[in-house]
């Protein structure tokens, strides 16, 4: 699932360079928008939660 968020969102930031070469700069704005909060999403599930650090040091 995350993998596949980071694939759209690279292909969201292509996509937005692409139609701001076509002269849409606010569709490109939206598409990136779109993608950083795709990342920051993932970067939200990747931290670890404060469950996860207990089990770490009961090892």
């Amino acid at each position: 699932m995350i993998s596949v968020l980071m694939l759209t969102g690279i292909v969201l930031i292509g996509g937005a360079v692409f139609v701001f070469r076509g002269g849409d700069r606010r569709r490109a704005l939206l598409m990136i928008v779109a993608a950083l909060v795709m990342f920051a999403n993932v970067a939200i599930w990747m931290m670890p939660g404060p469950e996860t650090a207990a089990i770490e040091n009961a090892e």
